[in-house]
């Protein structure tokens, strides 16, 4: 079997040009006589010499070896593919995943071929032992492939017996084999092969994992197959892993997993509870109107959105929404009835703090540090302007406000930050990292 390039017949200089271009491909015409370990090595020869990039020579090696497959490979297209598994690895990291994926999935449009649906049958076991190898380290396949082989050969736990014992199967030997691939599982666990761990629990029906087996999963953050498992084990299950997207305030997950597994009985609220975040989070990008249109069919999405806009000081929007949907007794219902009398009020002359200091300038933010650092409690409050706008980000602080029981200091920051940012950078830090004072007060994101 020679190497040939594809050869336009414009010219010389077109030739060349394709020369650099192409990929130099084998005329796999005829496997009948093509042991499975010289099909992977030609194959490998065939990748090594190519000059396309790699994603463009896996696809044109895709086409030819879904070609190739239909070229009287011995005995039968997947039975020789397991042979070829068996012997990818040999070729190194480099080339084994990719060619293993090549390989599986070269198969699937064989499974409606009626000429190979007995070779289909009979690989199934074999493909099971190449499983069984796998698992136990003898084939250095990565977990992928091993769940890529259940997938493609359908492999079923009466496939995996067969492979195990070789006889006449009788029920015994079906629950040896489930016991078998329970201490697979048990040992993919310990190893932390949990995504391996879930596939073989749910593709096999095997009952070996807990509550405590999903929480970890959920704490480490492998939720996709913390769902999964829960999935196999049942309804109580799943309404554990709702639980636990509530209280990680993973709203859209929850509602996802309540909708697809009707569980709205058991948590009523969390449609809305999702719908509400949404709209704060369009609020809070400034996307007034894209919340307005989410919120528009719910009477109490709209208040909400009222709410939320009253809380950002935007009255235009308040008093739009109001107006457009009729729901100004929302806004009275906020709004105390009654004067508030003086005594409800902070009389300022009666506090302690003996001084107000304004900081614009670098030697009064150093005495004004100096003065923090002595201080073992401080308050601290910020000021920035508000932004409307869509598709903005947030302004920067540009006031910010520290007290002590005495004094109490108002930076400007722009302008400290026009005189010597570094200055400023080291203050702030010296204030704000320093354990022996404690700092109560807001978030703020300088």
């Amino acid at each position: 079997m020679g190497r040939f390039e594809q050869v336009t017949p414009e010219g010389p200089e077109t030739n060349q040009h394709d020369e650099q271009r192409s990929i130099r491909l084998h005329a796999f015409s005829d496997l009948s006589h093509v042991p499975a370990a010289t099909f992977i090595y030609l194959l490998k020869d065939c990748y090594g010499y190519g000059t396309n990039k790699a994603t463009s020579k896996f696809k044109i090696l895709m086409q030819l070896v879904k070609v190739a497959l239909h070229n009287g490979p011995q005995p039968g297209p997947f039975t020789y593919v397991v042979q070829c598994m068996y012997i990818v690895p040999l070729l190194g990291k480099t080339y084994s995943e990719g060619f293993s994926h090549m390989l599986t999935s070269s198969l699937k449009h064989l499974k409606s071929v009626e000429s190979a649906q007995k070779d289909f049958l009979e690989a199934k076991h074999l493909a099971a032992q190449l499983v069984l190898d796998i698992l136990d380290s003898i084939v250095p396949h990565e977990n992928r492939i091993l769940v890529k082989l259940l997938e493609t050969f359908e492999i079923e736990l009466r496939d995996m017996a067969r492979a195990l014992y070789d006889s006449e199967l009788d029920d015994g030997d079906l629950m040896k084999a489930r016991e078998h691939l329970r201490q697979q599982v048990k040992r993919c666990m310990e190893s932390e092969s949990n995504a391996l761990a879930v596939t073989l629990i749910t593709h096999f029906s095997i009952q070996c994992c807990d509550e405590s087996f999903i929480i970890k999963l959920i704490k480490n953050n492998q939720l996709e197959i913390a769902e999964q498992c829960a999935i196999f084990m049942g309804k109580e299950m799943i309404s554990l892993v709702v639980q636990k997207y509530l209280d990680m305030k993973m709203l859209k997950s929850a509602n996802k997993l309540v909708k697809e597994h009707e569980l709205t009985e058991e948590f009523p609220d969390v449609s809305y509870l999702y719908k509400e975040s949404s709209v704060k989070k369009l609020a809070e990008k400034g996307c007034w109107d894209i919340a307005e249109t989410r919120a528009k069919k719910d009477t109490k999405l709209l208040e909400y959105l009222v709410y939320l806009a009253m809380e950002a000081g935007y009255m235009e929007k308040v008093d739009e929404l109001c107006k457009r949907y009729s729901i100004e007794g929302y806004v009275d219902s906020l709004v105390p009835e009654k004067v508030f009398c003086v005594s409800d009020y902070l009389d300022l002359k009666k506090l302690d703090v003996e001084e107000i200091v304004w900081v614009d300038e670098i030697n009064g933010l150093l005495n004004a540090t100096s003065d923090i650092e002595a201080c073992k409690i401080i308050g601290m409050d910020c000021e920035w302007r508000p932004n409307f706008e869509k598709n903005t980000k947030s302004s920067k602080v540009s006031i910010i406000q520290i007290a002590s029981d005495k004094i109490a200091f108002i930076f400007d920051l722009i302008k400290l930050y026009e005189d010597d940012p570094k200055a400023l950078d080291s203050c702030l830090r010296r204030v704000m990292c320093s354990s022996k004072i404690l700092k109560l007060g807001n978030v703020m994101y300088l």
